[in-house]
């Protein structure tokens, strides 16, 4: 039975882990945290295949220049004298373009589609992290974003999505849990979302049930190689041998990745999200408040609210409140009852969304380590793709024809 080492205990990882070993390999999962917090706990848990256009897509330097000079601004680049920022602004400038974005796309939306309909096995098997398919209300008010949401719209459509495309009046109709100040909106009828928190706590348990060995609070500091394959991985509770490794550690897979003369362009998005527990008036339908660009998601009784995208480092650790208030006065701005105030300090979650200049996640196995698999890079998109990228892990691992191309998510 081949040995499979993942390092990276993320929502990434551990499905990951969890297709392999339904495939029979013996796994092993290692993560510096004690795998309570993170982008797949924090996330706005929402389900989009919707989502089929890349962060580097053509107007986005230009709009992302306008933002950095709003201090509550949704995006914002954090200037500083480094090297990788530099390589990845360049690498970024040129994949934001209309032919990128046109390949982009279909590989998107075929990664989204195979990781909702593994989401809904999931679901058949087990409620508690509370799947639903209300869809995704895309939700504007001026002209300017409706014709942008329309064309999107359109594309989306022309891929196979159900979308409906809803003026003011519809939107209320639609959206009966609370009154919203918009002129229309987009329905993509084909998303759905989850409870972030739960799910993990789910698929761990498969895991468990699995005989997935989990090592918490394990760092990995080197590697030894030999005849161009990872020999043994060496951490501070020891050194493990693996017949293959699996890199998904996110916002930290450069670093790492360092340690075995591999240079993989990625850095970190920080986002921030807040929640309200037990909320009985709040919208009903997942939705992202388009000018804002703040998530919002019912999930079960509750309701959590996200967004922001600084592009700055892992240490930068501090909550940015100014990104924080831009978020709240977004959600008042489009959901004027609901009244929402600024949250404490310590309610606010932030998180790192691993980031590629060309906005597309790497699915890849390595070309110069033989038994290195490289999976990180997903961005915003983690939870949505998890599924589908561990199942086409375990294909690429198997040697099997993977269940989607995998042409655009290359290193």
């Amino acid at each position: 039975m081949k040995k499979v080492s993942i390092i990276g205990g993320g929502i990434i990882g551990l499905c990951s882990a969890y297709y392999l070993a339904k495939e029979g390999y013996e796994v092993a999962v290692f993560d510096k945290s004690d795998m309570t917090d993170g982008c797949s706990y924090g996330n706005a848990g929402m389900i989009v295949p919707s989502h089929i256009i890349p962060l580097a897509q053509p107007g986005m330097i230009a709009q992302g220049i306008k933002w950095m000079f709003d201090s509550h601004s949704p995006f914002y680049v954090k200037p500083r004298l480094n090297l990788d920022l530099m390589k990845w602004g360049l690498q970024f400038y040129k994949h934001a373009n209309l032919q990128h974005v046109e390949k982009a796309m279909p590989a998107l939306c075929d990664l989204s589609l195979l990781s909702k309909e593994l989401y809904q096995d999931f679901a058949k098997e087990n409620h508690s992290f509370f799947y639903e398919e209300k869809g995704l209300l895309m939700l504007y008010k001026t002209d300017k974003t409706a014709e942008d949401m329309h064309h999107e719209g359109k594309l989306a459509e022309a891929l196979g999505l159900e979308v409906d495309f809803l003026s003011k009046e519809e939107v209320s109709k639609l959206e009966n849990g609370t009154v919203t100040s918009v002129i229309g909106g987009v329905h993509y009828k084909s998303d759905a979302h989850i409870y972030p928190q739960k799910f993990m706590q789910f698929i761990k348990e498969e895991l468990y049930r699995l005989n997935v060995k989990i090592h918490l609070q394990t760092t990995v500091n080197d590697f030894v190689l030999k005849n161009d394959t990872i020999a043994e991985i060496v951490t501070d509770k020891g050194i493990f041998t693996a017949d293959e490794v699996i890199l998904a550690s996110g916002s930290w897979s450069p670093e790492i990745a360092k340690k075995l003369n591999v240079n993989i362009s990625i850095l970190p998005g920080k986002g921030y999200s807040f929640t309200l527990k037990d909320q009985s008036h709040k919208p009903s339908i997942p939705s992202i408040l388009c000018e804002g660009k703040v998530a919002v998601t019912p999930m079960n009784n509750d309701i959590r609210f996200g967004g922001t995208m600084e592009i700055t480092h892992t240490n930068d650790i501090k909550i940015n409140q100014n990104r924080v208030q831009g978020i709240v006065n977004s959600i008042n701005d489009f959901y004027p009852d609901l009244k929402i105030e600024m949250p404490k300090a310590e309610e606010t979650w932030f998180g790192f969304r691993p980031c590629t200049p060309s906005g597309m996640p790497i699915i890849a196995r390595d070309k110069k380590l033989k038994n290195l698999t490289l999976v990180t890079g997903h961005a915003m998109m983690g939870l949505s793709l998890a599924p589908g990228t561990g199942k086409i892990v375990t294909e690429i691992i198997s040697g099997k024809r993977t269940s989607v191309g995998t042409e655009m998510f290359q290193l």
